[in-house]
């Protein structure tokens, strides 16, 4: 399969770009959600923790009070059981009295560190912390504490420890609900965007069936309507190729029959010619045959070149190949080929303008469209004429060939651009024409975006054929 220049690497299937385009981000976005859910998550167990570690440092703190000038801590044995192992995690405590002696609970608990900064969620005097304690994490509270009687007067230090292990355990099950629930939606949405997208892209796979099924020779319009709005221009543009495409193999039949038709008349020429040659005996007459012969033959190579000439140019060719070069170059190596030609009948042929003019194009062909030019201005100016080739370098380069023949009646210019229509005028002084000349020079000039006139000659006479090229950046 033969593909266009120029292509870029495979595009893969529209289906998965849109469903990554639409999943990838979702993926990123919900992973962003479950972290943020979850830390948040995790900040309201901790407030939830340090309540309840708050409630029994106080629950703690209303059983410390002065006896006989000390601070006491009348905790009774079952508030010491459950500190031991709590239901959430184990509790540790420390009573510290107002000189900072021990009093109850776990002496080794560790002290409240000196930069510890007091919580400013809870009116009390109240600090949280984390520490190691028997080789695991531990979150205390520090709560200060008044105490006095008539004796003394005081503040106590009530620190009540609690182990991360229910804390832990709540962080793991919100991080997997958390996942659970966001693996659920993102199943929920990827199935809804696969089928969103099935469902979207059905018109394109229907015309992708309309096309399939079309017969190669049919290359009748689709209907836009039948796709969404933002694919319609591709379909318009399909439609613009398949109109360009039509006119080029309308072209080409065309092509085919004038030549095959045009071509048949000097093939059974030479074809009858031959056979007389055959019965032939007389050797002057058969020399006159061979003669004729040679003759046609020469019409015909002609006619083959000038068709051959016709298809490359109206096909496109060498469209690749363009590049930018000497006008004047191009017209006076065409003049050298044909000015023996000119010497033959006696034309006086010259070569007139600008020393430089440059046009981007393809060289064979603009030689062929010069030649063509030059070998019809003297096939049609009588003996003794003249032919002009001129080059003008203005805004734009403009190639002018001047003639003193019998020139074109202005209502059959605009048709002697077709292939093979010749004017009366011409049929009577060059019957041997092929009318291809001017059809390759407008094919060769519109592939080059110029643009080809015919005017009248000086004072009226003969024939000025203006090739004008676009302007170069």
């Amino acid at each position: 399969m033969r593909v266009a220049a120029g292509r870029g690497p495979a595009l893969g299937s529209l289906r998965g770009q849109l469903l990554r385009w639409l999943l990838l981000p979702l993926f990123v976005l919900v992973g962003f959600d479950a972290v943020s859910v979850y830390r948040d998550a995790l900040d309201a167990a901790d407030m939830a923790y340090d309540r309840s570690l708050l409630a029994s440092t106080r629950a703690l703190a209303e059983r410390v009070s002065v006896a006989g000038g000390k601070v006491v801590a009348d905790v009774p044995y079952v508030a010491l059981d459950s500190f031991e192992t709590d239901t959430l995690g184990r509790l540790y405590y420390k009573v510290t009295g107002v000189n900072g002696e021990f009093v109850s609970g776990y002496g080794d608990l560790p002290p409240l560190p000196k930069n510890t900064v007091r919580s400013d969620a809870y009116p009390a005097l109240v600090y949280f912390y984390y520490a190691d304690y028997r080789g695991e994490e531990v979150r205390i509270a520090a709560l200060y504490q008044p105490v006095y009687d008539d004796s003394m007067r005081g503040i106590a230090l009530i620190q009540v420890g609690e182990s991360r292990e229910a804390r832990r355990d709540l962080s793991r099950k919100i991080l997997l609900d958390t996942l659970w629930r966001q693996a659920v939606l993102v199943l929920a949405a990827a199935l809804l965007a696969w089928f969103a997208v099935r469902f979207v892209l059905r018109p394109l796979m229907r015309l992708k069936h309309q096309v399939e099924q079309r017969a190669p020779t049919d290359l009748d319009d689709f209907d836009p309507s039948l796709v969404h709005k933002e694919v319609q221009p591709l379909v318009v543009a399909m439609n613009g190729y398949m109109s360009r495409l039509q006119a080029l193999i309308a072209g080409q039949r065309r092509f085919i029959a004038d030549a095959s038709h045009q071509l048949r008349t000097p093939l059974t020429v030479l074809k009858t010619q031959a056979e007389l040659a055959l019965r032939e005996n007389d050797p002057q007459a058969l020399r006159d045959i061979v003669e004729g012969i040679a003759r046609t033959t020469d019409a015909t190579v002609h006619l083959a070149n000038r068709l051959l000439t016709l298809a490359r140019a109206g096909h496109g060719a060498a469209a690749g190949e363009l590049s930018y070069m000497s006008l004047v170059d191009v017209v006076r190596q065409a003049g050298l080929e044909l000015a023996q030609q000119a010497v033959q009948k006696g034309i006086d042929l010259s070569l007139e303008g600008a020393d430089e003019a440059r046009v981007r194009g393809n060289a064979l062909l603009l030689h062929e469209m010069v030649a063509n030019l030059l070998d019809n201005a003297i096939r049609y100016t009588p003996p003794g004429g003249r032919v002009t080739l001129r080059v003008l370098n203005e805004a734009q380069a403009v190639l002018e060939v001047e003639d003193s023949g019998p020139g074109i009646a202005a209502a059959e210019r605009e048709k002697v651009f077709a292939p093979f229509y010749r004017a009366a005028l011409a049929q009577s002084i060059n019957a041997e024409g092929t009318g291809l000349g001017l059809a390759i020079v407008r094919d060769i000039a519109a592939m080059h975006g110029a643009s080809v006139r015919l005017l009248d000659g000086p004072n009226g006479k003969g024939l000025k054929v203006e090739v004008r090229f676009p302007a170069l950046a």
